[in-house]
């Protein structure tokens, strides 16, 4: 069990965009990282400006983050990555903005 950060989403909020999330690949073995944990940690380094390798010990390595950082804000034929179409998604049920936004490494 990992500390709570400000800038992570509850998991109710998380089921409705898990199966946005889990398209972006093909599932070939089943994951051994929380797919969870690790938009949490994306949303931490997008919230905080902090430089990947400074995220937090009790997220998964920065290196996964970042590896589906990099493959959920890849544009898609209609110029919008995977993380603009959960924000959109996140924003409609809060009813207000979300923190999802893009950030280079």
């Amino acid at each position: 069990m990992r500390k709570s950060y400000p800038s992570d989403i509850s998991r109710a909020q998380f089921e409705h965009i898990r199966p946005m999330l889990e398209s972006a690949r093909k599932i070939t073995h089943p994951r051994t990282i929380d797919l969870y944990d690790i938009f949490c940690a994306v949303l931490y380094v997008l919230k905080e400006g902090c430089r990947w390798r400074a995220l937090p010990h009790d997220y998964p390595k920065w290196q996964n983050v970042y590896k589906h950082f990099q493959m959920w804000s890849a544009p898609d034929e209609n110029e919008r990555s995977l993380l603009d179409r959960v924000q959109k998604n996140l924003s409609d049920r809060k009813g207000k903005g979300s923190s999802v936004k893009q950030s280079q490494p």
